[in-house]
């Protein structure tokens, strides 16, 4: 953990990440940001800086379903949302940028969910 906290402390991971990938249009990128209580996701073309395609917890189509389901189950409602909103634009690979979070719980369930959508990354 940084010296500012661990909000600091992510950003550097972040910062990290965002060096090494970047969402080109043919492959764009798959940006997560988790808060307390959602999770959101965004397909960016990083050339136009243009969101494509987004999904999160808070939108009415999902919003019924997530009531009684935990954050993992509700991550993975909003990756196959994405998908199915990215394939649907005719976006069929990505780049995953997990935004300095760790692989593991809300952001690899939005991530498999993905896959399991019809992305490839």
């Amino acid at each position: 953990m940084g010296k500012d906290g661990p909000r600091a402390a992510r950003y550097g991971r972040h910062a990290r990440v965002r060096a090494k990938v970047e969402g080109i249009a043919v492959r764009p990128r798959l940006c997560v940001f988790r808060s307390l209580n959602h999770i959101y996701a965004q397909v960016i073309d990083d050339e136009r800086s243009h969101t494509l395609a987004s999904a999160s917890t808070i939108e009415p189509e999902i919003k019924g379903e997530i009531v009684s389901k935990n954050k993992s189950a509700q991550a993975d409602l909003v990756g196959s949302l994405l998908a199915k909103r990215a394939l649907s634009m005719g976006i069929t690979q990505v780049v995953f940028d997990r935004g300095g979070y760790k692989y593991h719980g809300r952001v690899k369930a939005l991530a498999e969910a993905a896959r399991e959508g019809g992305l490839k990354f």
